[in-house]
C-alpha cells in the first residue's frame, strides 16, 4: 500500500472529513519512483473506473510533472466530502489501494474553492 502523508500536518486528510461542506476537490500528490510508473498507472485506472461510478463523483483528472518529475496529482471533483468519504472506504476502494507499491507516496488534501 502507498505511504499516506500530510501536506498539512495540523489538518490530515481524514480528519477533513468532519466537515460536511462541498463540493470539494482532493488534490492527491504521488510520488512515484520511475520503475513504478506503469504499475502506478494501471492500479490507478481501476481505482479511477469504481470512483467514477460512485455517487456524489463530479470529475477527475491525473496529471504528471514535467522535466522528469517523478510526480503525478490527481485533482478530482466531489459533491461533498460526505460523498468522497464513503468512496475511500468502500471495499473495492480499499482492496485496489492494498496493490499500490509501499515505495509509493500519497499526499492527499482536501480543499473547497474560493472565489478571487
Amino acid at each position: 500500500m502507498a505511504k499516506l502523508q500530510s501536506l498539512d500536518p495540523d489538518t490530515p486528510m481524514f480528519a477533513q472529513f468532519k466537515e460536511e461542506t462541498g463540493p470539494v476537490v482532493l488534490a492527491n500528490t504521488f510520488v512515484v519512483p520511475e520503475e513504478r510508473t506503469e504499475t502506478f498507472l494501471a492500479l490507478f485506472r481501476r481505482q479511477a473506473e469504481f470512483m467514477r461510478a460512485q455517487p456524489g463523483f463530479v470529475s477527475l483528472q491525473l496529471h504528471r510533472g514535467t522535466g522528469g518529475s517523478r510526480l503525478l496529482m490527481n485533482v478530482a471533483v466531489w459533491a461533498s466530502t460526505q460523498a468522497l468519504a464513503t468512496a475511500l472506504a468502500h471495499p473495492e476502494f480499499q482492496r485496489v489501494a492494498a496493490e499500490f507499491p509501499g515505495d509509493i507516496v500519497s499526499y492527499p488534501h482536501v480543499f473547497e474553492q474560493i472565489g478571487v
